[in-house]
């Protein structure tokens, strides 16, 4: 399965990806609006948005791409790696 980590601290992107490989999962994670952002998600099969550490702008790009290629988004307002941890245990298996 494949998630990509929209939001977040920066100090984080390591221990998110780590949590991620825990899961069996591969991860790509965004804590900053790169150029060329809508390409880079690609089409994975999960976007983790962290409303609270993401902008607007970022937020909107996710939304609009999941509209035209319909992947599940899940949006949480905490950006903590146990935050992160319970959406992975609700959508991927171990």
């Amino acid at each position: 399965m494949s998630v990509v980590v929209v939001g977040g601290n920066d100090r984080m992107a390591a221990k998110y990806k780590e949590i991620c490989g825990n899961f069996k999962c591969k991860a790509k994670v965004f804590t900053q609006m790169p150029a060329d952002f809508e390409n880079k998600l690609g089409s994975p099969d999960l976007v983790v948005l962290f409303t609270n550490t993401c902008s607007h702008k970022m937020a909107n790009k996710v939304n609009q791409k999941a509209g035209k290629h319909s992947f599940r988004v899940a949006k949480i307002h905490n950006a903590s790696a146990n935050a992160l941890k319970s959406v992975l245990e609700q959508y991927c298996t171990q």
